[in-house]
């Protein structure tokens, strides 16, 4: 969730006072830090996946599934362990957003080597069952993107009601007592966005037209205690939500990558962005919101909603007065500009920045690029600050930096190394949706890692505009994108002669001209399946690179089977044989008994689409629609792992 500073909350108007003051000392932190470590080199390769899990309430004889709301209690107790031993955890667990919410990592990174990948998904594997031994009897864990009926009336236990008159969002679906209480920063956020917005936050999410929904579609909310502001806000034929705990409510598989020097990390950083979408529409996972069946399939958009603090003037929808900028997007959106010369020819969108930052930044030897990207960053207010934290040590501190860094939440994350630590240059991968199972979840992970070791390796370029990457976003959220939409991607992409020969010894590829002349484009609208798998005649494929590249390398069998499976997953999703969860998700609610096609999803379904989704999550049903014909190698068992990497990351007791 970013930044967890502790101490005493400040007001918005307090808050709002000293954004200046953040802004400026902010960026003096960050111009100490980017010198005392821009020659920092020589760190290894190594990544993280962090996953977040929601806890649920189940009431089996009433076919009920409710949010619990015990998070922080069992947070405590998994904390407890990291205090005693901090060195010797397989696990670290940490709060987020949502009282029903935790999130958890590997202990420690994982490093440069291909027997690394056969630990992943034991490691989560052992994280979940971590978690499990804390929960009640009616309590199970599960891996789940969004909450189905979040919002819906009685949605958590213990049941809390909204109060749509007072508190941090004043919501008229989502409770206060559902933000995650222990920590001051997720209500401040909550209560600071609303109130720098000037109103509500406002998403609507188009329904889907089933053949009984009502046509027009629209909501009486004065039963709620609407005061007209939600009235005007909705939209027809949509479905509204109007609480920062829609989207930060949801969770998300993300990965972290070091770096071994700051130049690799922005390179790494710009050749990743234009996967985001793709990887966002294969791991489509979150069809419905509010107890309703939408027109999307994916969580980005109602995140993005969730926290979008501008107000009217930087919406565009007043003239500027009080304001410096029209704001295009909100804080929580995709990557507006390329941070490598290479590729900052492919900056094709209006950059907005505060030129006086910028400015300093080019004077304290920061190039245009770093530079400018850091002043976009700085056009945001803090909004959310703590009164020990008002007066830093700008040498030492980078609370103000990372204040303002952290809540900028875009598809790719840049991050310096923290202060006072062995920790390298590294970038955040943030698009993914969450997956029902390790296996499923493990494949992701793996493969993003795969794609950034043959990316490095074999110096490939990816990139395009990024208009286009933003145009893909768009389009990776609509529903069956994977299968219906085509993507801007980039055709030529700098192979080397040695992968261009291993890849045209199959049929294939023979016709493939990997050399371009100046009459072709770089980049064309293909589907994720010709993305992915290939495109005969015009480009290899992803797969096929990394086949090409784990090829070239020394693998023993074990991980070679692993990562096979994890790749098979993969292939079968993008071309279609293998659903996508929300693909999944969708097709069980209307072929569900008691779905009378309105597109509402009511206790019962919600019920059984949770069971029948934990029970594939815990290996108790197959579900070759979701998995395809093989289960993960090590969903079940640890035997097989290297007893190094077994200690290190999942050590028995914890298995």
């Amino acid at each position: 969730m970013g930044l967890l500073t502790e101490g005493s909350p400040l007001s918005w108007e307090q808050t709002k006072e000293h954004a200046d003051h953040v802004r400026e000392h902010g960026i003096i932190q960050f111009i100490n830090l980017f010198h005392r470590l821009k020659d920092k080199t020589g760190d290894i390769l190594k990544f993280g996946d962090e996953v977040e899990y929601v806890i649920l309430k189940v009431d089996h004889k009433n076919k009920i599934a409710r949010l619990s709301l015990r998070g922080g209690e069992i947070l405590k107790k998994l904390n407890a362990k990291e205090q005693e031993n901090p060195e010797n955890v397989n696990s670290l667990w940490r709060p987020e957003y949502a009282a029903y919410m935790i999130e958890g990592t590997p202990g420690k990174p994982y490093g440069g080597l291909t027997a690394h990948f056969n630990i992943v998904e034991a490691n989560m594997k052992c994280r979940r069952e971590e978690v499990e031994r804390f929960l009640e009897k009616d309590e199970i864990l599960m891996c789940l993107t969004a909450f189905p009926r979040l919002g819906c009336p009685d949605f958590t236990w213990p049941i809390c009601k909204p109060n749509p008159k007072d508190g941090a969002s004043h919501s008229l679906f989502f409770p206060q007592n559902a933000i995650f209480q222990d920590h001051p920063r997720f209500v401040t956020l909550t209560r600071n966005i609303r109130k720098r917005r000037g109103e509500k936050v406002a998403i609507n999410l188009p329904i889907f037209k089933d053949k009984n929904t009502l046509s027009p579609f629209t909501e009486d909310f004065s039963i709620l205690g609407d005061d007209g502001e939600s009235a005007k806000a909705a939209l027809p034929d949509h479905v509204y939500l109007d609480a920062m705990g829609f989207g930060m409510g949801c969770c998300c598989l993300q990965l972290t990558f070091q770096s071994c020097c700051i130049e690799e990390a922005r390179r790494l950083y710009d050749q990743l962005t234009p996967l985001c979408p793709i990887m966002l529409a294969i791991t489509a996972a979150s069809p419905i919101f509010r107890g309703y069946l939408t027109d999307i399939d994916c969580r980005w958009s109602v995140i993005s909603g969730s926290v979008d603090c501008r107000t009217k003037e930087e919406r565009g929808i007043e003239p500027l007065k009080k304001n410096k900028f029209v704001i295009p997007k909100s804080r929580y959106d995709s990557v507006d500009s390329y941070l490598s010369n290479d590729s900052s020819k492919f900056n094709d969108i209006p950059l907005i920045y505060e030129e006086e930052i910028y400015q300093k930044l080019k004077q304290n030897n920061i190039d245009h690029l770093l530079s400018q990207h850091i002043a976009h960053l700085f056009i945001r207010d803090t909004v959310s600050l703590f009164s020990e934290k008002v007066n830093q040590n700008d040498e030492i501190d980078t609370d103000h930096f990372e204040n303002i860094q952290s809540t900028n939440w875009q598809t790719m994350r840049f991050k310096p190394p923290p202060p006072n630590s062995n920790i390298g240059w590294r970038v955040e991968f943030r698009p993914c949706e969450l997956q029902f199972s390790d296996f499923e979840n493990a494949a992701v992970v793996c493969f993003i890692v795969m794609l950034t070791r043959v990316i490095l390796s074999y110096q490939l370029d990816l990139v395009i505009p990024i208009s286009k990457v933003d145009e893909n976003l768009k389009n990776a959220q609509k529903r069956n994108a994977i299968n219906t939409e085509k993507f801007w991607f980039r055709k030529y992409i700098n192979l080397s002669s040695t992968m261009c020969s291993n890849l045209l010894k199959d049929p294939a590829f023979k016709n493939i001209n990997f050399t371009p002349d100046d009459s072709e484009p770089v980049y064309i609208q293909m589907t994720i399946n010709e993305i992915i798998n290939g495109k005969e005649g015009e480009f290899p494929g992803l797969i096929p690179l990394l086949n090409s590249y784990l090829f070239s390398m020394e693998i023993d069998a074990d991980t070679h089977c692993t990562i096979q499976q994890y790749l098979n997953l993969i292939k079968g999703k993008a071309s279609g044989e293998i659903m996508t969860t929300a693909s999944w998700m969708r097709n069980f609610v209307r072929n569900h008994s008691s779905y009378k096609f309105d597109s509402l999803v009511n206790d019962e379904i919600n019920y059984d689409l949770l069971m029948k989704a934990y029970n594939i999550q815990t290996g108790q049903d197959s579900c070759p629609e979701l998995l395809g014909q093989t289960l993960g190698k090590f969903s079940k068992t640890t035997d097989n792992i290297p007893s190094s990497l077994k200690k290190a990351y999942c050590p028995k007791q914890s298995c």
